[in-house]
């Protein structure tokens, strides 16, 4: 299993969450709006708004998922956060990258995993939009577009987030 890396910057990218005061918070209707709509979009079984801290991923939002974070090491979002594009992992079960994962392995036997990081203005990501699903499947052109759009969304919603908490 390849551990979820960290980035060069990532005192400056763990700021962000922290400076959201987001973190462990009650969830939020427009955040499950957003992760509700992506899980019946591309009908997948678990749509997560995820953010990376420095030893775990917590989720702020979650469809289909009763858990509320996992470890950083086992974080497919950990990987994700490293890009700029979705993270696209049709087969995580065949990707060698992944393939003993025990998020693969076991519950939620994640097979498809696509993970939009949401890239704030300062340039950091202190998450993904997420889907899973327990079956692998290819996402085309349109599909990418979709979760770039939603992805979008949250970014926003953040980015309103970060103005409220500094004014």
């Amino acid at each position: 299993m390849l551990a979820a890396p960290t980035p060069d910057n990532d005192a400056k990218r763990l700021a962000v969450p922290h400076a959201l005061l987001i973190l462990d918070t009650p969830p939020e209707e427009r955040f499950d709006k957003i992760v509700a709509f992506a899980a019946a979009e591309f009908d997948v079984p678990i749509a997560l708004i995820s953010l990376v801290d420095s030893d775990r991923q917590w989720f702020k939002s979650r469809f289909g998922l009763s858990a509320c974070e996992t470890s950083r090491d086992i974080s497919f979002c950990g990987h994700a956060i490293m890009r700029t594009d979705i993270l696209v992992i049709p087969d995580a079960a065949a990707d060698e990258r992944f393939a003993d994962n025990p998020l693969v392995t076991g519950d939620p036997y994640i097979r498809l995993y696509a993970g939009a990081p949401l890239i704030l203005q300062s340039g950091h990501s202190p998450g993904t939009l997420c889907l899973i699903d327990t079956k692998p499947r290819q996402l085309d052109e349109l599909d990418l577009a979709i979760l770039s759009t939603l992805r979008d969304l949250v970014v926003k919603e953040l980015s309103n987030a970060m103005e409220t908490s500094d004014g």
